[in-house]
């Protein structure tokens, strides 16, 4: 094979003991989870090459600059439970810059009321399961009392689900909400509240395991798993340039703009990845990029009904960014009801904006409006703003832009289960990584990296490394 220097290389060697020497791992997608991976290999000791198509790392949760401002492209937080992406955050230096709020509390407030504009609150107390929400939603304005108590009724079944349970695959949320005595408005005001955030689909449309999951694993497993983390900073400081100083530090040779055109085997056994000018040899492959991507890269016969990977739907996102000339919003964040605006965030401070406010509003299941001309969609935003936020009212607008990520989830629908892959494939020493993969979470940055993490130890199994060093989910993961 030929590599970009111009020697030659006659394939995998062996040394006198039949062992070849300086394993190397190539890891495909500079995301979450292929920095995960690629991490992961080069800690046990692995010789590893990254590559990315775009010029920067981070995936879907990146940062670009727009003149002097710095943008994330999509609002992105975590929960205390996800014990994956805080172990990423450690592991590149970074927790201190996305810390978690000290007890989940969330304003949500209602605009469609007889008497007006309404604030509730989600918030937990220090108390055991299920009692550390029981305040919260007593006194939850939002619903009626006997909504309040059917959720109380509903959550207990759910904690009660077997997510072992393939049969949860094939039904969709809403249905068991309802037959769980769940008024279209609790599931609007409540369950949607968290599940659109968490899913990108309405009850509707999520697959009851899916839903269970993010439920039982954010509500109903820990008193403090739903406290809510998001980065202060931007989104490529952490995913970005802290990213690529811990590959550095752990040896890791990292390309960007670097479009891999296939991946192929080996006769002789191991795999060659091309990339314009140059074909790297490779003992073990991770292919860490979105679903149709690696459709189109994977060999013959490395998966079963590979086809099935372009079932596996994807979901876009909507951020809506406004810059007003004063603050409007004085909070980290709020959501809404009676609105189109979903939650709204502020990032006035991470993206270095020095006056004025910047807002950022993340709308989920936007399959509607993601094509929608940026003046129909500040026709349709800004006074949804002005009802939400009285200050907004007279505030001048500096500045109104849109991110679009038109695949940016793959879609949780019922029966989406049996179509994501696990880690491995069936050919030697290629894996797959990905929050599209069979994690057990949806599509969010903790399941990126535990695809990561579950990667990479398939990897070292194959390649004869120790696992020892892998964080302690990874059996979750794997």
């Amino acid at each position: 094979m030929t590599h970009g220097n111009g020697t030659q290389d006659d394939g995998p060697r062996t040394d006198a003991a039949g062992v070849r020497p300086g394993r190397h791992a190539v890891v495909v997608g500079g995301g979450l989870a292929g920095v995960t991976a690629a991490l992961a290999l080069a800690d046990a000791g692995v010789r590893v090459t990254l590559l990315e198509s775009r010029p920067r790392l981070g995936g879907l949760a990146c940062s670009f600059q727009r003149g002097d401002l710095t943008v994330d492209n999509g609002q992105h937080v975590y929960l205390r439970c996800c014990t994956a992406y805080r172990w990423f955050l450690d592991r590149i230096g970074g927790a201190h810059l996305a810390p978690v709020q000290d007890r989940l509390d969330v304003p949500v407030v209602d605009l469609d009321r007889p008497e007006g504009r309404r604030l509730g609150r989600l918030r937990r107390d220090a108390l055991p399961v299920p009692l550390h929400l029981g305040r919260s939603l007593a006194a939850y304005p939002h619903l009626s009392l006997a909504e309040r108590a059917s959720v109380g009724r509903a959550a207990l079944a759910l904690k009660r689900l077997d997510l072992g349970d393939p049969a949860l695959d094939t039904q969709d949320f809403a249905t068991w909400l309802t037959a769980h005595g769940q008024s279209a408005r609790t599931v609007e005001a409540l369950w949607d509240l968290v599940g659109v955030a968490t899913l990108n689909a309405v009850a509707a449309d999520a697959s009851l395991a899916l839903a269970a999951m993010v439920f039982k694993t954010g509500l109903l497993s820990d008193p403090g798993a739903a406290d809510i983390g998001w980065a202060r900073v931007p989104l490529g400081e952490l995913h970005d340039r802290l990213a690529r100083q811990a590959l550095t530090a752990a040896g890791v040779r990292t390309e960007v703009r670097a479009r891999v055109g296939s991946v192929r085997a080996e006769p002789g056994g191991g795999w060659s990845v091309h990339v314009p000018g140059e074909t790297l040899a490779a003992d073990a492959v991770v292919l860490a990029v979105p679903q149709r991507e690696a459709h189109a890269l994977l060999p013959d016969g490395a998966l079963d009904r590979p086809g099935r990977l372009l079932e596996i739907g994807t979901a876009p996102i909507l951020n809506v960014h406004v810059i007003y000339d004063r603050t409007v919003l004085n909070a980290p964040f709020l959501t809404a009801l009676g609105t189109p605006l979903q939650w709204v965030f502020d990032r006035t401070e991470a993206a270095g904006v020095k006056e004025g406010q910047y807002l950022a509003v993340s709308q989920s299941t936007a399959q509607d409006e993601i094509d929608t001309p940026v003046a129909t969609l500040r026709e349709r935003y800004l006074p949804e703003l002005e009802r939400l936020l009285p200050r907004a009212r007279g505030a001048g607008v500096k500045d109104f832009f849109v991110t679009r990520e038109r695949t940016a989830t793959f879609v949780p629908a019922p029966g989406v289960g049996r179509l994501r892959p696990g880690a491995r494939t069936k050919a030697p020493g290629l894996y797959l990584a990905g929050a599209w993969t069979a994690t057990g979470w949806p599509a969010t940055m903790e399941s990126a990296v535990r695809s990561g993490v579950g990667a990479a130890g398939a990897a070292l199994d194959a390649l004869g490394r120790s696992r020892g060093l892998l964080p302690d989910f990874f059996e979750e993961a794997a």
